[in-house]
């Protein structure tokens, strides 16, 4: 047992424990509303971008709802934890779609009518919920799988996973009986449905080789290279003809397979309208809107 007077110089001697670093904010990010058009060469224009979000916060994964009605997006407007917010393009109106303690994430239309979303619950699991189309309180689709960072849905009853983990893993889940089985490993966290109803992704390993863009036939398990994405980026968003878009950093590119040479061309730069680092995407069913994710260098006025 130690004398209190000597434990009271060991305690004065002690160090103080190290102050724990504090999370670091998510980014600053903006959702940004462009046209897309023909272009005369056979490529395509895309037209002088409108922040939707107008938001200092973080602002973040675009979804089309309606046929391009809408875009839902991921947003936090209270620097604590976030919503999912709708934009009515044509009335310009925003409003929230949950309201709730907990964060949701990744909107997703699902088949049936709904959305889904990645949800952080209060001990921090991360679990995929469904939400009523017109908001109201989320149901929990996959009890069992977690930790999901993103999703997609191949069809009305199956779903493709990215799960977080060492590595990450992607997942084909049953909806109806929960189950859900690794089918690769290092997925990118860009998962989309194309144009002929399989859900693609980007392959980012195991080694040093260029990562790919992969579609994946959900029923089958069978995958296909598509082309390799750009260096270091795993964002990108599906024309309605099954050509893709890409960005880094203020340029978009295009590439098409009846492309006589396979290749990336750039389309846009919109580093005059202020906009740089442009990361998630979302094309509109018909092809004519595109919402994307960039941060802002614009000077506030």
């Amino acid at each position: 047992m130690v004398p209190a007077a000597m434990l009271a110089l060991v305690l004065q001697a002690s160090p103080a424990p190290a102050a724990q670093p504090a999370p670091a904010p998510p980014p600053a990010t903006e959702i940004y509303l462009a046209t897309i058009e023909p272009s005369t060469d056979g490529n395509v224009r895309v037209g002088t971008p409108e922040n939707i979000s107008t938001n200092p916060g973080y602002d973040n994964q675009p979804f089309f709802l309606r046929g391009g009605a809408a875009v839902m997006f991921t947003s936090m407007r209270d620097g604590k934890q976030t919503d999912i917010y709708e934009y009515t393009i044509a009335s310009r109106a925003l409003k929230p779609l949950t309201t709730t303690a907990e964060s949701e994430y990744s909107p997703t239309a699902t088949p049936d009518g709904r959305f889904s979303v990645i949800r952080v619950e209060s001990d921090g699991t991360q679990r995929l919920w469904a939400c009523p189309a017109g908001g109201g309180a989320p149901s929990l689709l996959l009890t069992d799988v977690k930790p999901v960072g993103y999703h997609a849905w191949a069809d009305a009853d199956t779903l493709v996973l990215f799960v977080l983990g060492e590595p990450a893993t992607l997942r084909i889940a049953d909806a109806v009986t929960g189950k859900a089985e690794v089918v690769a490993e290092r997925p990118g966290r860009c998962l989309a449905r194309t144009p002929d109803g399989k859900v693609s992704f980007v392959q980012k390993g195991p080694g040093k080789e260029p990562w790919q863009i992969v579609e994946l036939d959900a029923a089958t398990k069978k995958m296909t290279p598509v082309t390799e994405a750009l260096e270091g980026r795993e964002d990108y968003a599906w024309l309605p003809d099954g050509r893709l878009l890409m960005a880094s950093g203020s340029r978009i590119f295009l590439w098409g397979k009846d492309n006589r040479v396979k290749v990336w061309q750039e389309v846009a730069d919109l580093a005059s309208a202020g906009i740089g680092n442009i990361t998630r995407m979302a094309v509109s069913p018909d092809g004519k809107k595109l919402a994307l994710v960039a941060d802002s260098t614009e000077k506030p006025k």
